[in-house]
């Protein structure tokens, strides 16, 4: 029997490499608090940014966290109900209340020409997800906020070397947060970034991510968001191949848009260089989705519903408008298996066994 295909699998670089700079590690014995390894990363990141300031935290939460409160907002953000859940909860944690606009009919992100209509004197922020790596309209609602002078965060957990208009998509926005979590096309098995160009606001972010002191000069109150050398040392290794890894998932993903032809998957906006981060796929029905996830199943392959339920529907939270586009698509998008050791002859399998059941 064939082994289990996930719907992702972690990249890891070559054990003698991170062997290596351990050893580096235990011969200092400086294991966290912005030690060198991190500082090294910081300055690494900075060009897949295009920020001025990059920040190495704990995950890519505790980072959307800490830009509600270095920008203090308090009040209602408009946000998307298409992400994952930790957009949303984010929210609910730091007391602010999400006002869900809906998604692009044709597209996966926030419905830009819809934002206007959702602000209210109590708006303070647009928080938005570039879904699965591709770009929101990042024109328009940097227009829109400065004439309402409202903040933009962008929750870029999945956007990390995708391009557009030849900038990073981290560069977009007054803080760009990004998660590099384990299962995120770069990785540090745990952590994510704050990206911003103000340097009042960096300060701020700097010292909320270490209890708001230096030594015993106290500032701010602050939280534990730092990260360590261990985290720091597997993000520089995989930093590294990265170009490898970009050229590889371009490839993987190229070939399920050719064998899955008229089926509606993402559609990559003009002037947009993809990450290729992830392959949703959108069913006709939630009743084809489930058939095509049991199908697979059957070749011991587990795809993912990502993103399911739409936010505006969770149990905790009251919501008075409605998602429509969202909460048709929930119910009927997934993600196939996607990553760096996915063979040819698997995605070939896969692809058939999905044209066999739809």
């Amino acid at each position: 029997m064939p082994p289990q295909i996930p719907v992702t699998r972690t990249f890891l670089p070559p054990l003698a490499e991170y062997t290596e700079l351990l050893e580096g590690i235990w011969e200092r014995g400086y294991v966290t608090n912005n030690g060198p390894l991190l500082v090294e990363l910081e300055k690494d990141l900075v060009p897949y940014h295009g920020m001025k300031h990059v920040l190495f935290a704990g995950n890519g939460t505790i980072t959307l966290q800490l830009a509600l409160r270095a920008l203090d907002i308090t009040g209602e953000v408009i946000t998307t109900p298409f992400s994952y859940v930790a957009t949303t909860t984010t929210l609910l944690w730091e007391r602010c209340a999400p006002v869900f606009v809906d998604i692009e009919s044709d597209g996966f992100n926030i419905d830009a020409g819809k934002i206007e209509a959702a602000i209210t004197p109590r708006t303070q922020a647009i928080l938005a997800t570039h879904v699965y790596g591709l770009p929101c309209d990042v024109e328009k609602i940097q227009n829109i906020a400065k004439k309402h002078g409202l903040k933009v965060i962008y929750d870029a957990a999945h956007a990390f070397g995708t391009e557009y208009k030849g900038r990073p998509l981290l560069s977009y926005g007054d803080i760009s947060s990004c998660s590099f979590h384990a299962t995120k096309i770069f990785h540090t098995v745990e952590g994510g970034s704050l990206a911003c160009n103000d340097d009042g606001l960096y300060r701020a972010l700097f010292l909320m991510r270490s209890f708001g002191h230096i030594k015993d000069d106290h500032f701010l109150a602050g939280i534990n968001a730092k990260n360590s050398e261990f985290h720091a040392a597997m993000g520089k290794l995989v930093l590294r191949y990265f170009p490898t890894i970009l050229e590889r998932r371009k490839q993987q993903w190229t070939r399920y848009a050719q064998g899955l032809k008229g089926m509606r998957i993402a559609q990559v906006p003009a002037e947009t260089r993809y990450n290729h981060a992830y392959f949703p796929l959108v069913l006709g029905s939630e009743s084809q989705l489930m058939a095509v996830m049991a199908g697979l199943a059957e070749i011991d392959v587990l795809p993912r519903r990502y993103f399911y339920p739409s936010l505006s529907a969770l149990p905790y939270l009251t919501f008075n408008g409605t998602c429509p586009i969202a909460e048709d698509l929930a119910p009927r998008v997934m993600c196939l298996p996607l990553y760096h050791d996915l063979t040819e002859s698997d995605i070939d399998r896969i692809i058939a066994r999905v044209q066999s059941v739809v």
